[in-house]
C-alpha cells in the first residue's frame, strides 16, 4: 500500500506549538491550496487541508514560518477521532508531515537541507 501526499500551499495563520501530556511537541496547522481547472480559471476556490508536525520539525516550523508563507510538504494521510464536549465522536483526516520545503522565505536555502534530515 502507498500512502503519500505532496502538497504546496500557504499557512492560514501563524504556527503555535503545543506540548502534549507526555511532553511531546506538536504543531497543528492548516494549508490553503488553490483549486484550478477549466471552470476555475478566473475564480479560484481553495481547499483547507489540516496538517500536523511533531518534534524538531514542529519547532523549526514555529521558528521560521508565519501566516501566508508558501510551503511544500510531503507526508501521509492519517485519521483519528475524539469525543467532543457533547460526547459525540469527531473524525479527523490530516496530513502527517514528513518533509518540509520553505518556498517563500529568505531562509529557504538554509532550512531546506535541514528539514529533509529531521527525524522524530
Amino acid at each position: 500500500m502507498i500512502n503519500q501526499v505532496t502538497i504546496v500551499g500557504r499557512l492560514t495563520k501563524d504556527p503555535e506549538l503545543r506540548v502534549t501530556s507526555d511532553d511531546k511537541i506538536v504543531l497543528n496547522f492548516t494549508l490553503a491550496l488553490n483549486r484550478f481547472g477549466k471552470a476555475k480559471r478566473f475564480d479560484q476556490d481553495a481547499d483547507f487541508v489540516p496538517c500536523v508536525a511533531w518534534g524538531r520539525r514542529a519547532e523549526e516550523m514555529c521558528n521560521y514560518c508565519e501566516k501566508g508563507m508558501l510551503i511544500g510538504l510531503v507526508g501521509e494521510l492519517q485519521t483519528r477521532s475524539y469525543l467532543n464536549k457533547e460526547e459525540k465522536r469527531v473524525y479527523i483526516m490530516e496530513v502527517l508531515t514528513r518533509k518540509i520545503r520553505y518556498l517563500s522565505s529568505n531562509k529557504a536555502a538554509v532550512l531546506e537541507s535541514s528539514s529533509n534530515t529531521v527525524t522524530n
